[in-house]
């Protein structure tokens, strides 16, 4: 596990364990948005970046959403096997609903987090 694996970790875990609470409060649409924070948070690191992207994909399959279970099928693939190069969008929030490719700004609060892991 890389440093900046490590210190991202306890933010990325902080959102999933927000959508998880959401989810179970039965609020879909706040549990997606912890999972695009947790994304854009930990998608620098191959393991976190493909880890949200199963989250994501099981978010799919709960809401019988056929757009995300393809999109993140589609985004596991590119994840696994383009973040190692350092081929990720920064910003992106990892939904079917934005291009996979699309780079996007990052939340000052996500940044500072960022930065904070990489130093």
């Amino acid at each position: 596990m890389t440093c900046f694996t490590r210190r991202i970790l306890p933010a990325v875990n902080a959102e999933l364990a927000a959508a998880s609470a959401a989810t179970h409060r039965g609020d879909a649409a706040m549990a997606f948005n912890h999972l695009e924070r947790a994304h854009v948070l930990g998608q620098a690191s191959t393991v976190l970046h493909v880890r949200v992207h199963w989250h994501m994909f099981m978010w799919g399959l709960r809401q019988h959403s056929l757009r995300e279970i393809f999109g993140q099928m589609l985004r596991l693939a590119g994840a696994a096997t383009k973040t190692p190069f350092g081929l990720i969008p920064g910003g992106n929030t990892g939904g079917s609903n934005v291009s996979p490719v699309r780079p996007m700004p990052i939340p000052a609060e996500l940044q500072r987090l960022i930065e904070s892991a990489r130093s």
